[in-house]
């Protein structure tokens, strides 16, 4: 079974590079690896799908124009979705400008948190993002770093935390390296995560002492001491009231705590030797020097005042060293932190949502364009993703897992593909897929549910008002 379309470049196509290896074969325990993501514009795969060679005569036409009616559909789809989503943020949000109108009540709240949660998730997995799991997160928190920094999180602080990523890739970059004593550059293959999404919630302060009192077995006064240090980097306007959400890009695989609040930077090793060394060296050099002019205490007591305040002077000197390297690092992570963002909170989600809808979109267009060409049965559809995966790699170089359960699905939804008694999928030709996208759009209104309506509660689909029952 093949998906009929050239594989030859053309205008408008986009080549992308595969995915590494290690995402690209399968493990030894047979899970796959290959990540959904189809880094292509829908442009450039609905020029090739419509191709006029790929369709008999005329389909071409139809095929082209359904698949822009299915693209705006879409994209209608999820703008629906994100109304709802912005309106269980709100509560949520640290940015809002807004008049409060209501106060929630706190398991009011809880259950808005967890459905923020859930809709986010469905978010990202829609727009083919991968999930780190808790569980995981300290796989991907290590000691070495590309930008030479030694970052420590703690993840304990968090009541909730989603970190998803889509783009598993690697960059080349050219550097001096002390292997060629820093006189030429070579190549070092960096891996990168090409957008990192972080959601958080920091607990709330008491639960934090309240915790650490039990892991520690400290006294309360003590645990508030230990949390306001921990907290201490954090800005004022960081509080656990609100959910954060942040969307990163090409961030280092080995750089991944920057993008967190509460990211402490400590010093290296070579740095811990460097000061140690330049301090005891100091200091041991000026204590020496004022030892050897304490019996002129007695003769000449000005000589002792200025031998401790030239002391004095080494080791502010040496603290002043020691505070001026840690604000180099803190400008090294902010700097490049300022550019790898994306966008924050209520950004993100409309960014998300249109990432979701594009990547619906060329996944329903490339099942579409096997479906209106063979007759195909239920049990062929493993046959039907392998033949898509190969039209992908041979048409755009690409290594991909296509979803062709989701796109289906959705097919079927919107009336596109019907599932016969046989389990034979009967799909509609182009011209009659497009007038039934239009006839979604004509009813699309009369369904609109209404966010102030009682759960359970029908209504009337021409007048808006609560049916009679």
């Amino acid at each position: 079974m093949a998906i009929a379309a050239t594989a030859d470049d053309g205008a408008g196509t986009t080549r992308a590079a595969n995915l590494p290896a290690d995402q690209a074969s399968k493990t030894a325990a047979g899970v796959d690896r290959r990540e959904k993501f189809l880094p292509l514009t829908r442009y450039a795969l609905m020029d090739r799908l419509t191709l006029d060679k790929s369709w008999p005569e005329g389909d071409a036409v139809q095929a082209r124009r359904f698949m822009r009616y299915l693209d705006y559909w879409r994209r209608h789809s999820y703008s629906a979705e994100l109304l709802d989503l912005e309106q269980t943020y709100e509560p949520f949000s640290p940015d809002s400008d807004l008049l409060t109108t209501r106060a929630f009540q706190v398991d009011e709240k809880q259950a808005m948190q967890k459905r923020l949660v859930e809709q986010m998730s469905h978010l990202l997995e829609q727009a083919n993002f991968e999930r780190i799991h808790p569980d995981d997160v300290k796989i991907i928190l290590t000691k070495d770093s590309h930008y030479g920094l030694d970052l420590q999180v703690d993840l304990h602080a968090f009541e909730e935390i989603l970190i998803y990523y889509r783009g598993a890739a690697s960059v080349t970059e050219r550097r001096r390296s002390v292997k060629k004593l820093y006189l030429w550059h070579e190549e070092i293959e960096i891996p990168i995560f090409q957008r990192l999404f972080i959601l958080f919630k920091l607990k709330p302060s008491e639960v934090r002492i309240r915790e650490v009192m039990a892991q520690q077995r400290v006294e309360r006064k003590e645990a508030e001491r230990i949390i306001k240090r921990l907290r201490g980097a954090l800005p004022a306007a960081v509080k656990s009231d609100f959910v954060y959400m942040k969307l990163f890009k090409n961030i280092p695989r080995s750089d991944v705590e920057m993008i967190f609040p509460n990211t402490k930077v400590r010093f290296r090793l070579f740095d811990k030797i460097k000061f140690g060394v330049t301090a005891s060296s100091g200091l041991g050099m000026g204590m020496f020097g004022t030892v050897g002019k304490v019996a002129l205490v007695s003769t000449n007591p000005i000589a002792l005042v200025g031998a401790l305040a030239g002391l004095g002077g080494v080791a502010a000197r040496q603290a002043s060293n020691f505070i001026n390297q840690r604000n180099r690092y803190m400008v090294v992570m902010a700097q490049n932190l300022y550019f790898h963002a994306v966008a924050d909170n209520r950004g993100v989600m409309i960014l998300l949502a249109d990432r979701a809808a594009e990547e619906d979109v060329k996944e329903d267009m490339l099942l579409y364009s096997v479906l209106a060409k063979e007759r195909v049965n239920i049990r062929d559809l493993k046959a039907v993703d392998e033949a898509i995966e190969q039209y992908l790699l041979d048409t755009f170089d690409l290594t991909v897992n296509f979803d062709v359960e989701d796109a289906l699905r959705r097919l079927l939804e919107d009336g596109i593909v019907k599932q016969l008694s046989d389990g034979t999928l009967e799909t509609l030709p182009p011209r009659q897929a497009a007038l039934r996208i239009d006839q979604l759009w004509d009813a699309c209104l009369d369904q609109l549910p209404d966010p102030l309506r009682r759960e359970g509660e029908e209504f009337d689909g021409e007048t808006g008002a609560p049916a009679q029952r």
